[in-house]
């Protein structure tokens, strides 16, 4: 079993490798909507996974069973060295016991799933219909609310633009399948919100759209619910055993004779209530009108929440409704069209994806176009940086290009806008301070190893003597050569 200790130290780890795989991910710009789609994703479980590895942390350092300290101090005791000791025997035997147990390392596992682009899990989460998250499929909510009682036929096409128009419905119609009607249609969006915009905080939304109805609400201007309950009922139309208050007579007078009334009625004589009187009645009254105020309450909020998230998804919706009206005016055969060269475009995505080179780690590439294998970069070290000043603050990555930019012309230019030749004297010398103050001590000690023509320029004759430029001139004019 892990020690406390290695425990708390594996999950900082995950949690550092998490938050590296999420720059990584925005590093690189996605070139379809349905990359952007699979990146956030990902960057989605990976937040989730973080959040799972800090709790777990938290409750470590909580130490509520004081198993770390006693670690801690068993490790910071007296009898440390038997302690480590221990632990490094146990680590040998398990080890002698399984020896040839592969151990992944934690970063393959990011890389792993980098490689994976995610868009077949992707394809899963939306319907055929929904577009990969760029259309909403209503179709089913719009069969519902047509069959919904006192509603205008709608066609589905303008059932888009005005599924979160609430205030033209009655408000006496709003129970039983509306209800059902509001809860389907905020499911729906709440999930496809969820779907579509995964690094979006949903609760988030919801808390400040209750702030807001809120207000709206204790105000009465809340749209569709202006009027407050019970405004216009009267007390003498209030039926205690149903717990309900009726507007006319005519209405009061019929509901006494239905079967609610009559099983509600009797429900109250087996409990031995026969007669109510005023002071009862009104206080029932009161508790039946907290009773519907909450209730009702709580189907304006769900309207709230659908304006909300229709407001939100502003864009799906609009490109719904184009699609749905490009659709209409499509024949059979062009749909079919459509259907194909929406085949094709995956099969060549597909093909693009598998010319990509993969390389997260950014290694150089080799002759055959590929990245060099990870050793190779490590042995060269080419993730050692080596900065020149004089070159113009270039960096060169790995030592055998820095020993060797010193004879190119990047150097030989930097050096020569100084006014220093050069030499191997400056071999190894970067910094423009540096090279001043070298070329002034080799000049006042005389070994500037300046290039003199007349002394160090050689010349060859015929049986193969050499000679300086001086000496060969002087004894090419008296003829000896």
């Amino acid at each position: 079993m892990e020690s406390i200790l290695e425990q708390q130290r594996k999950a900082h780890e995950e949690i550092e490798r998490l938050e590296q795989a999420i720059v990584d991910q925005f590093m690189n710009d996605p070139k379809s909507h349905k990359e952007r789609l699979a990146r956030e994703h990902r960057v989605s479980d990976f937040l989730d996974r973080i959040s799972s590895r800090s709790k777990f942390l938290y409750e470590l350092y909580l130490d509520s069973d004081m198993a770390r300290k006693t670690e801690i101090d068993a490790l910071s005791g007296t009898s440390e060295f038997s302690e480590f000791y221990g632990r490094l025997k146990a680590i040998k035997d398990y080890h002698r016991r399984y020896p040839n147990e592969t151990v992944e390392p934690l970063e393959l596992e990011f890389i792993n799933q980098t490689k994976s682009n995610g868009e077949d899990e992707l394809d899963k989460l939306f319907s055929g219909e929904e577009g990969s998250g760029r259309f909403l499929d209503l179709h089913a909510l719009h069969e519902q609310y047509v069959n919904l009682k006192n509603v205008k036929k709608l066609d589905y096409l303008t059932y888009l633009s005005e599924f979160d128009n609430f205030a033209e419905y009655p408000k006496e119609n709003k129970h039983g399948e509306y209800i059902k009607y509001l809860e389907d249609l905020r499911s729906y969006l709440e999930s496809f919100f969820g779907r579509v915009k995964p690094l979006s905080n949903l609760e988030d939304i919801k808390e400040t759209t209750r702030k807001s109805f809120l207000q709206q609400w204790e105000s009465g201007n809340f749209p569709g619910w202006e009027k407050q309950i019970g405004s216009d009922e009267d007390n003498n139309l209030f039926c205690a055993a149903c717990r309900k208050g009726y507007k006319k007579q005519t209405v009061f007078d019929a509901h006494l004779t239905s079967k609610k009334h009559i099983k509600a009625a009797n429900a109250m004589v087996k409990r031995g209530i026969i007669s109510i009187d005023r002071e009862t009645q009104e206080k029932l009254l009161e508790e039946a009108e907290k009773e519907k105020s909450s209730r009702e309450r709580e189907v304006a909020f769900i309207e709230a929440l659908i304006r909300k998230y229709a407001e939100i998804l502003g864009s799906q919706r609009e490109d719904t409704k184009a699609n749905v009206e490009r659709k209409r005016a499509l024949t059979d055969r062009e749909r079919r069209m459509e259907l194909e060269a929406e085949e094709v475009d995956d099969i060549e995505s597909e093909s693009e994806d598998e010319d990509k080179i993969y390389n997260p780690l950014k290694l150089p590439l080799g002759w055959d176009g590929k990245p060099i294998p990870y050793w190779l970069y490590k042995l060269h070290g080419l993730g050692v940086e080596y900065p020149c000043e004089i070159c113009g603050n270039y960096v060169y990555m790995g030592r055998k290009a820095f020993d060797r930019h010193f004879q190119e012309w990047r150097h030989a230019h930097g050096m020569r806008c100084l006014g220093i030749p050069n030499t191997r004297h400056f071999h190894e010398i970067t910094l423009i301070e540096d090279a001043y103050a070298l070329w002034e001590k080799l000049k006042s000690s005389g070994k500037t190893d300046e290039f003199k023509p007349d002394t160090m320029e050689e010349f060859e004759d015929q049986d193969g003597n050499v000679f300086n430029k001086k000496t060969y001139d002087d004894l090419k004019r008296q003829g000896l050569l």
